[in-house]
């Protein structure tokens, strides 16, 4: 992620879901809803 999506998801008070993307199966459990990684919001 560079700095201007990070930007703009601030401006757009969107929520980032921090996680690593090299567990496998950890970015189908985020889509399913469970709790991976680190939310971070306003």
């Amino acid at each position: 992620m560079d700095a201007t999506a990070i930007v703009m998801c601030r401006e757009n008070n969107l929520p980032l879901q921090v996680f690593n993307l090299f567990n496998a199966g950890d970015l189908m459990r985020i889509v399913l809803g469970e709790d991976v990684g680190t939310v971070v919001t306003a």
